[in-house]
């Protein structure tokens, strides 16, 4: 069972100073060897799970509470505390930034092989919550960013993961959790957190079953007969529909509602290059839209093309809502933009708090924590 959140966050460059990152390694490790040995593991994937709890948790740590640095940051200052603290930490962490997110595979089997872990299950969770991030959920934001963490031994995990859009200068952070969602494409999100939607492809969205089996569908045909269907689909009115009567076509289909640079039209489908697609696909077989979103090779260009397509011929609509339910930066004290849970924030925010007084550190980095923490829940109160 999986769920997943997201929030949005101001691009910002550079990096923490060597001291401050330092004693984030210190008061992770801290806070997160109290919260383990008190909760369990499983609780501390559930916090980093959670896009508010892992942003007070970043302000804690040191850093700035709206910047995008919070992610890389964090899950680099857990990823040393792992190391540092081993079996206390009770969590094992993996990937990263850049070229170590694509390092997250060998991490995870090392640890595997250390522990006794099968590592199959956790390799195609990570591969999964990636590609559903970076191509079935088409944002603009292209994911540069992708940590890993789970129990030793066991088959519970959480991702943190980052994309970025330098057009808008902003990132977007998604976090999946194992324990709480029965599907990788069907509605992941537990929550989603962000301050401004736009339009989206979003084949994993609840309401669009009848496209996805429609784009695994078409992928199964074979090539010559779906490109049977292009000349039609282009200037026709009627499109004949596999294994089935003539459809009308009940409204105009020119473009695919995506955000401005992603947009694709029937006009922007290459015979060439969809029938190499298709030849991959065809011979695949998939049996359903997960098995073709885990297979190599299928990237968003080629979802999107796949999605236009069963979208005419099977008058089965993509979806093309922005999965953000509430603000993050905001608060939405009063509803607005989002509606936001205040007493679960409360909750988790006194959590923290406890967690700081109790964690093993000394008196000057408990008092400049929890002081960080208060200007943290300020800032948002005043939102």
């Amino acid at each position: 069972m999986t769920s997943r959140s997201t929030a949005h966050l101001p691009l910002h460059s550079g990096s923490a100073p060597a001291w401050l990152f330092q004693r984030m390694v210190d008061m992770a490790g801290a806070i997160t060897t109290l919260i383990v040995r008190d909760s369990g593991p499983e609780e501390m994937l559930r916090r980093l799970s959670d896009p508010f709890w892992f942003q007070a948790f970043g302000c804690v740590l040191g850093f700035d509470w709206h910047s995008s640095g919070v992610t890389t940051t964090v899950c680099g200052a857990l990823k040393e505390a792992a190391k540092r603290y081993r079996s206390d930490m009770g969590i094992i962490v993996c990937g990263g930034k850049g070229a170590t997110s694509r390092k997250t595979p060998q991490d995870i089997c090392r640890a595997c092989d250390q522990g006794g872990t099968d590592a199959a299950p956790l390799l195609y969770a990570s591969r999964l919550a990636a590609k559903v991030d970076g191509a079935a959920v088409q944002d603009g934001y292209q994911l540069y960013h992708h940590c890993f963490f789970f129990t030793p031994g066991k088959q519970t995990w959480c991702v943190v993961q980052q994309g970025l859009n330098p057009e808008l200068r902003y990132a977007r952070r998604y976090h999946w959790l194992a324990e709480q969602m029965p599907s990788f494409v069907a509605e992941p999100h537990a929550a989603v957190a962000c301050d401004q939607r736009q339009n989206v492809l979003n084949l994993v969205a609840g309401e669009t079953e009848a496209h996805r089996q429609a784009v695994a569908a078409v992928a199964r045909e074979h090539p010559e007969r779906v490109l049977r269907e292009i000349g039609p689909l282009l200037q026709g009115d009627h499109l004949p529909l596999f294994d089935g009567p003539r459809a009308e076509r009940k409204r105009p289909l020119d473009n695919l509602q995506l955000p401005a640079r992603h947009t694709i039209g029937t006009r922007d489908i290459k015979p060439a290059a969809l029938k190499k697609v298709l030849l991959q696909t065809y011979e695949r077989q998939a049996q359903d839209f997960e098995q073709l979103l885990g297979a190599p090779g299928i990237g968003p260009m080629a979802l999107r093309s796949l999605s236009l397509i069963a979208e005419v011929i099977y008058q089965a609509p993509a979806s093309n809502r922005d999965p953000a339910a509430y603000s993050f930066a905001h608060g939405g004290k009063d509803g607005h933009p989002y509606a936001v849970d205040q007493q679960l924030y409360d909750a988790n925010l006194e959590r923290l708090r406890e967690t700081i007084r109790l964690a093993k550190i000394g008196y000057t980095q408990k008092a400049e924590a929890l002081r960080s923490l208060a200007s943290f829940t300020a800032r948002l109160c005043d939102s």
